[in-house]
């Protein structure tokens, strides 16, 4: 479970810069409300993490990749919502700097997508 864990953290490393690039682009040039770019961010993310974790992290070759695949996003999107919520606390009621509480809120939800995809769907 360890390895899978160090595995899960450098597949979620990458997920970051898809997800900061994504938030980034859409906030910043594109002018998008920035917890709908944050969710754009997030979701793009989730989406390279799936095939990546699915391949090298966890060496899964269940052919209900659909099926895989949807049970991945219900877990990702109930993270973003922990997410968004902590994004949210930090930023607007403690005035935190948005990217400082959105990598916060990034570690907070690493732990909840490996536990729940190591037991529910890998």
């Amino acid at each position: 479970m360890i390895q899978q864990l160090i595995k899960f953290c450098v597949v979620g490393g990458s997920g970051v810069f898809v997800d900061f690039g994504v938030t980034y682009l859409c906030k910043e040039w594109l002018r998008m409300n920035k917890y709908a770019a944050n969710s754009l961010g997030f979701l793009c993310a989730a989406t390279t993490n799936y095939a990546l974790n699915r391949v090298w992290t966890f060496q899964n070759n269940d052919p209900d990749i659909a099926g895989q695949y949807l049970r991945f996003l219900g877990i990702a999107l109930i993270g973003l919502g922990i997410n968004t919520l902590t994004i949210w606390l930090l930023h607007r009621l403690l005035r935190m700097n948005f990217y400082a509480a959105k990598l916060i809120a990034t570690g907070v939800v690493t732990f909840w997508n490996f536990f729940m995809n190591y037991f529910f769907n890998f």
